[in-house]
């Protein structure tokens, strides 16, 4: 028996149990929401061959 179990008990477990997958897709429909609502060139500089097109150059 799991250490979380011995403290929420068995009715509760079985409630996350079948929680979890509605969990999982609210939890990544919010992630990509907050990716859409996010400045793009913040995510994409971090992609390779991609990212190299935000690389400034400074005329002196």
């Amino acid at each position: 028996m799991s250490m979380i179990a011995k403290f929420v008990g068995p009715r509760y477990m079985e409630l996350a149990k079948a929680w979890t997958p509605s969990l999982m897709a609210f939890g990544a429909a919010g992630g990509l929401l907050g990716l859409y609502l996010t400045d793009w060139k913040v995510i994409t500089q971090y992609i390779p061959l991609y990212g190299g097109k935000y690389k400034e150059t400074r005329d002196i």
